[in-house]
């Protein structure tokens, strides 16, 4: 079974809201979108990059303020900044992707090593985060923090931001800024 396939599997087995069930359904996602980058080329290509790019964006941002830090107060500060460190470096990897741009020659050295990081970091938290947050949380709290989680992605930004990717006040701090800067960007970059 592919990782896809078990993480969707897995997330259907979970309530609608809960957090670790959309979760399991962006890491599928992901997953699918590095595999499309991986196997396509030109526009398609392009395009994959470009939700992915949006999709890990927002993704890590709301992950790490809403849900690393709830892991962090219920059980495991030192795997919160574990992950962190972790989003952090493929925050940089995602932002070198991103300047060198799908056509450039460096592209294809680094995006095998980009999707490495990227999946042993999903897999890191799906082996030990998502199994902390069902056993330290009730049903209500997931779907509560499913709720955050939500907020949180409407407001993130949709580009990588390394300078304050890992640190939850950066982000907060720098958010709205990004976010604003970086939907008028993708405005421009679709007319």
């Amino acid at each position: 079974m592919s990782h896809v396939t078990e993480d969707l599997k897995k997330a259907s087995e979970l309530p609608q809201g809960d957090v670790v069930r959309m979760l399991l359904q962006q890491h599928a996602g992901i997953r699918q979108l590095c595999a499309t980058v991986g196997s396509s080329e030109g526009p398609a290509r392009r395009q994959a990059f470009d939700d992915l790019r949006v999709l890990l964006a927002v993704h890590e941002t709301a992950e790490q303020i809403v849900v690393h830090t709830v892991t962090s107060t219920h059980g495991s500060e030192t795997l919160a900044k574990a992950l962190s460190a972790d989003e952090k470096e493929v925050a940089e990897m995602l932002a070198r992707l991103e300047q060198v741009g799908v056509d450039g020659p460096e592209f294809d050295e680094i995006f095998p090593i980009f999707q490495i990081a990227v999946e042993q970091h999903t897999e890191e938290e799906e082996r030990v985060e998502f199994p902390l947050l069902l056993g330290q949380l009730d049903e209500t709290s997931r779907h509560m923090m499913g709720k955050r989680l939500s907020a949180a992605e409407l407001v993130a930004p949709t580009h990588p931001h390394p300078g304050s990717a890992g640190s939850v006040p950066k982000q907060l701090a720098t958010m709205p800024f990004h976010s604003i800067v970086d939907r008028v960007r993708d405005a421009m970059s679709r007319s």
